[in-house]
């Protein structure tokens, strides 16, 4: 094998080349191939699998046995070769027969060989192929191999497709009546307009280059003009002084700039493709990346520079851009499969009512800069670019997450007076915002937000918050290339308390690691096959004292003069917070001994995540300034139910018995030993549930801004000795619903659920 993957992929490439541009047949060309592949890589089996007529059907192979060539098929799903194929993503093994979804084909006499490589064949985001390799040796490719045979998949999805041989892209029958259709609440408001689709997909044509520094010429001025356009659009986006959305698209800007990214779409073009199949390369492995990134934040650097490739991609092509740039006509709800940050300030603002995407997360930079553009926006409508069709009627339900197509006109008529209640329900908590969070009978509440960033805290003012309590300080580590040293946390700190002012701020130490993995700072042996479960928060930190010294540092010297609240996440056991609290102890010490300046006071409290340290309280509680209920964590861990897994996403109720009793025990322990109780958490910016857990106790809350309007009509509309009452009862005996149950009291009590 050549010693770099572009040395490699160029060798195979010439090949490549030949063939496609001679005689003969599709099959006699792909055994052609086949042929080339094995030689180039000194592997002893390489085939092809094409997707015909639903199957995968072995269409060429080097190594297996003759006669399985289109008797062997496997269907989508099936195998390895049907894995791959499915869910679009590389299969490297050492020994092919341990993976699970291994399927024995004796016809192909494959069980000589144990190494085992496949790369899914794409075109136009669907599969039409797999390209695999096998070798008799024990061992995994390369990752120079494996960047070699993407290459050479990429060539292949121009052959396949020019021969009409594979199903390409699979059709779907468009419905043509009313649809409704249930996604994820992003950002909140209702909107009505005709479907525009944002980006029509620039389909790579050719794939190998002629002269290999016209290319490489072509891309270094789509990426000068592509840089013009993204400083124009940050330069004048229109949205007021100070948010977060600001430090997004300074980020996103940042990408546009990034050497690495240009260093990498270089050497695609030394391996000889063209530009547009160099920055489709590249994009790729982005795509690939995506996918095995489980947390949303990490995941949403890989969606900016999807974005600023597919914008690349379009200027290094000559065609049209996004629908942003032949203009809006009339009021618009836009679909996507996803967007980038900087991709709204495109449009016409007057004509965008609304967003619904494929994809999309709370904690998108897209949804955080619809947000401040006030744009509503629904996400996660699986397949929702093959349900409509430009031009349809579309309503959008950001308050309830439901995106409705090609409404009927009573449907409609119901949906614009549903707008028109929702905007004087937004009145209705503008109103009380300034005023306290109190029951009816005179229980004080307090609400407080999480948070990330600095502007977060400049935000207060408008959510109506009383602080942050909780600040999740792995943001500032996930939006960096590199580790945050200790002078930039220090930086971001101190920020967020001036901006606070004379409200408190929590500061969690980081929660990385598990499936907030950090690729400056993991490595091979931090991986691990449940992530949630593993190496990660107070657990990697006490295991590299020197970033959490570095942290305890930075956190002890931006609260000089101030009171300083700290808290650990994941807390399993007494002695890792004790161990905790030593390490940030002996920073303070060290500032003391340089003579700076220490805060007036610090709390420390530590996030009840982990059941464990339930049966340990008594030993914590007096050590404590205060606890935080981390409750995603804690009911995942509870019904071993993985959040992250959509079939148990709707499973485990907040409001089942199990959780309340466990949540009132440690309400009940704490507030008789005196340490203040908050839920940090989705289950306290819930009405009913927060409604719930103010009556097993806990009246303390930290939770999102969006929450804070409905969460405080609901507290002044409640009796507080009277949910107490209920649920004493409800805990007592449960019912076999509690969730109707005291849904039918709130209604009787009149309580404003929202």
């Amino acid at each position: 094998m050549p010693e770099s993957a572009a040395t490699a992929a160029r060798d195979i490439l010439t090949g490549l080349h030949d063939i496609m541009a001679g005689r003969g047949s599709t099959q006699a060309k792909l055994d052609r191939v086949v042929d080339l592949i094995a030689e180039s890589m000194a592997s002893e089996v390489c085939s092809i699998y094409v997707l015909r007529d639903g199957a995968l059907e072995l269409y060429a192979t080097h190594g297996l046995n003759k006669e399985a060539v289109h008797v062997t098929r496997l269907g989508l799903g099936e195998g390895l070769v049907g894995t791959i194929a499915e869910e679009g993503r590389i299969l490297n093994l050492d020994e092919a027969s341990s993976h699970p979804q291994y399927a024995y084909r004796p016809e192909t006499g494959e069980e000589d060989f144990h190494s085992f490589a496949g790369i899914p064949i794409v075109r136009r985001e669907e599969p039409i192929g797999v390209l695999t390799v096998q070798h008799e040796d024990t061992r995994k490719y390369l990752d120079v191999e494996i960047e070699a045979l993407q290459t050479v998949a990429m060539v292949l999805s121009e052959l396949l497709a020019n021969a009409g041989i594979a199903d390409g892209t699979r059709g779907r029958n468009r419905e043509t009546g009313a649809q409704r259709l249930a996604g994820l609440k992003l950002v909140t408001g209702m909107a009505r307009g005709k479907a525009v689709f944002h980006q029509p997909k620039v389909t790579v044509e050719h794939t190998v280059a002629e002269d290999t520094e016209a290319e490489r010429a072509r891309v270094y001025a789509a990426f000068r003009k592509m840089r013009e356009q993204i400083d124009h659009m940050t330069r004048d986006a229109e949205f007021g002084v100070g948010g977060e959305h600001e430090e997004i698209l300074e980020t996103y800007k940042m990408f546009a700039y990034d050497e690495g990214w240009s260093r990498r779409i270089n050497e695609a073009i030394d391996s000889g493709l063209t530009a547009e199949a160099a920055i489709e390369r590249v994009q790729q492995r982005t795509r690939a990346r995506m996918r095995d990134i489980d947390d949303p934040l990490l995941a949403e650097r890989m969606h900016d520079l999807e974005d600023l490739s597919n914008r690349l991609l379009r200027i290094v092509a000559g065609r049209v851009g996004t629908a942003a740039q032949t203009g809006l006509q009339e009021d618009t709800i836009l679909i996507a499969r996803n967007l980038g940050p900087a991709e709204l300030l495109d449009y016409d603002r007057r004509r965008l009512k609304g967003v619904v995407l494929q994809e999309g997360s709370l904690t998108a930079h897209v949804t955080i800069v619809a947000r401040a553009m006030g744009v509503p926006v629904v996400g996660r409508i699986e397949d929702i670019r093959h349900i409509v069709a430009e031009g349809d009627t579309i309503l959008v339900d950001g308050d309830q997450g439901i995106v409705i197509v090609r409404p009927g006109r009573g449907i409609a008529a119901t949906f614009d007076q549903r707008m028109a209640t929702s905007q004087k329900r937004r009145e209705e908590y503008a109103a009380i915002r300034d005023k306290k969070a109190e029951t009816r009978d005179g229980t004080r509440v307090t609400l407080m937000v999480n948070a990330g960033l600095a502007d977060d805290a400049a935000m207060l003012d408008a959510s109506g918050a009383e602080g942050i309590g909780l600040f999740r300080t792995e943001f500032q580590f996930l939006v960096a290339a590199t580790l945050p040293g200790r002078e930039s946390q220090l930086k971001l700190y101190r920020e967020v308390l001036d901006a606070a002012g004379d409200r408190p701020v929590v500061f969690r130490t980081l929660d990385i690691g598990g499936d907030k993995a950090l690729p400056y700072l993991m490595d091979e042996k931090d991986e691990a096959e449940n992530p949630a479960m593993g190496w990660r928060a107070l657990r990697l930190s006490l295991d590299r004292a020197a970033l959490m010294k570095a942290q305890a540092r930075a956190l002890v010297e931006a609260a000089g003069g101030r009171t300083l609240k700290v808290m650990f996440p994941m807390v399993s056991e007494p002695w890792e917070f004790e161990e905790a609290r030593a390490l940030f102890e002996e920073q303070v010490e060290w500032c003391h001994s340089r003579k700076r300046m220490l805060p007036t006071r610090i709390e420390y409290g530590c996030m009840l995540e982990v059941p464990s340290l339930a049966e340990t309280l008594d030993i914590l509680l007096p050590q404590l300034d205060f606890l935080s209920i981390g409750t995603n964590d804690l009911t995942q861990f509870l019904f071993a139910a993985d959040r992250a897994e959509p079939r148990l996403a709707e499973r485990y109720d907040w409001l089942s018995p199990a959780i309340l009793r466990f949540l009132k025990r440690i309400a009940d322990q704490a507030n008789e030993a005196g340490v203040p109780v908050r839920i940090c958490g989705e289950m306290g910016g819930r009405p009913l549930e927060a409604m719930a857990l103010i009556g097993i106790g806990i009246e303390n809350f930290s939770i999102t801004p969006a929450a804070m309007g409905p969460i405080k009509a609901m507290v002044r509309s409640l009796d507080a000795e009277k949910v107490r009452k209920k649920m004493r009862k409800v805990l007592a005996k449960p019912p076999r619903d509690v969730r109707r149950s005291l849904t039918d009291w709130a209604k009787r009590q009149k309580v404003d659920l929202g």
